[in-house]
């Protein structure tokens, strides 16, 4: 009898760090995951070392409306300008990149946490647990998902942790469908049958036979679902609903300055608007290339 071909390989347990170093390896051969990689990669470098890399205190009211490239009172250069009470711009966005990339990752690995483990379970046991779960998931992607964002917000209060709370509840339900979805194909494998014969518990079986066979959607989703997480706090910074102040928030910083953008000081609110969208594209790059190393896989 001929073994049934699939999308998806049977990946030994032992196996996925090498698995891991592997993709890394293939993703130099796609230019555009090498280009994704590297934008994701300067962003971290900047969060990690924010308080080497920026020139000035975030918070410090120096210059008020400084152009980019003006001169500052203690010998140092306002490369990205000031905003209207003064705070160098360039030190916003590298302290600002660090909380965005902090909850967005926060709250992208908390949802995938639950997710999995729903998905998982409605997949796996099927029945009135597949039912139940799925029931309150549809019911959540029933609202539209920005304002579903703005009601938690609105309700719990604007903090970092309440986003993330925001997102993982939001977010998990759309986690969970694709766990199911994959789960219940690599549910019918004979390997899967194998490990029901030699006695292996149900929680067994999901973690460690089924969940590392699915990992090439869910690589290329997280991906995907840290750029929404971080277009996501960019627009309830804009709101109003996102990370309090005064500590820098790149939705806040354009919601702050908008009023100036016809006063010729509209580089205030572009050049975070650009932050945040070169870090999506970042992470939509990445995507596109581990979509590539899967299939080649």
């Amino acid at each position: 009898m001929t073994e049934e071909t699939t999308d998806l390989p049977i990946v030994p347990p032992d196996s996925m760090l090498t698995n891991m170093l592997k993709a890394i390896g293939l993703l130099r051969e796609s230019p555009v995951g090498m280009a994704g990689g590297l934008i994701v990669l300067m962003f971290v470098v900047l969060a990690i070392f924010a308080p080497i890399l920026a020139p000035f205190d975030p918070n410090a009211p120096t210059l008020p409306f400084a152009f980019p490239g003006t001169a500052s009172p203690d010998g140092g250069v306002f490369l990205l300008g000031t905003d209207h009470l003064g705070r160098d711009i360039l030190s916003r966005i590298i302290w600002g990149g660090q909380r965005v990339l902090f909850y967005a990752t926060a709250a992208t690995v908390s949802a995938y946490i639950i997710g999995i483990l729903m998905g998982l379970a409605a997949g796996y046991f099927r029945g009135y647990q597949d039912e139940i779960i799925s029931f309150f998931a549809n019911v959540i992607l029933s609202f539209p998902i920005m304002v579903l964002y703005v009601l938690i917000i609105a309700k719990v209060g604007s903090s970092g942790l309440n986003i993330v709370f925001a997102v993982v509840f939001a977010s998990s339900p759309g986690v969970m469908r694709i766990v199911r979805g994959v789960t219940m194909d690599i549910a019918t494998r004979d390997y899967i049958a194998a490990a029901k014969t030699r006695g292996e518990g149900s929680w067994y079986i999901m973690l460690v036979e089924i969940l590392p066979n699915a990992r090439g959607p869910l690589i290329v989703d997280f991906c995907l679902r840290m750029g929404y997480t971080t277009i996501t706090i960019g627009a309830l910074g804009f709101l109003g609903l996102g990370l309090p102040p005064p500590d820098p928030d790149w939705g806040g910083m354009i919601t702050e300055t908008r009023s100036y953008m016809t006063g010729g000081f509209a580089y205030m609110a572009i050049f975070p608007a650009c932050a945040v969208s070169l870090l999506v594209l970042g992470f939509n790059l990445l995507a596109d290339g581990l979509r590539e190393v899967s299939l080649r896989d």
